[in-house]
């Protein structure tokens, strides 16, 4: 990969504010992270390729990594609700879309009021055609569900509250 090639991944990653990104196509793979702007400065990159890369690049892979919490708010993310002493947020571990069921006639794994069990399924979120599910980290009933089944979630954006017990 040339590196004007390279410079201008590296300003989309800039103007996204990603992290990572990862572009695969039949012939290879890159992969760039940027190092965090408060460590080294916030146009530092790593590339490390891991198989000869092609100069025309096909239906692009791209993977995101954590976001600080001011530019998830600035963007229009639901703020994290007040929890009480024995409440817990299950907040998104990523960029995906939220779905309450298995399936479009499925019963919800969860309903408000309802208790769960550590290690049960809570959701799904889906990333890149998988399917992810979300586990209780705690035993407790539902409080609140904070998202709609379908709707785009961000990294770090609350998902439900729920109360241990």
């Amino acid at each position: 990969m040339e590196v004007r090639e390279l410079k201008t991944l590296l300003g989309l990653m800039r103007d996204y504010e990603l992290v990572e990104l990862e572009i695969e196509d039949k012939k290879g793979k890159v992969r760039l992270v940027r190092a965090a702007a408060s460590a080294v400065g916030e146009s530092a990159a790593a590339v490390t390729p891991t198989a000869p890369v092609a100069r025309v690049i096909q239906s692009p892979v791209v993977r995101t990594a954590a976001k600080p919490a001011a530019s998830l708010n600035d963007r229009g993310a639901a703020a994290a609700p007040e929890l009480s002493e024995n409440q817990k947020l299950i907040a998104s571990p990523m960029v995906g879309t939220f779905y309450r069921a298995s399936g479009p006639d499925a019963d919800p794994f969860v309903e408000e009021g309802g208790s769960v069990r550590k290690g049960q399924t809570l959701c799904i979120i889906e990333a890149m055609k998988m399917m992810n599910e979300i586990e209780a980290d705690a035993s407790g009933r539902v409080v609140r569900i904070l998202c709609e089944s379908g709707q785009p979630v961000e990294y770090g954006q609350p998902l439900m509250v729920i109360e241990a017990g």
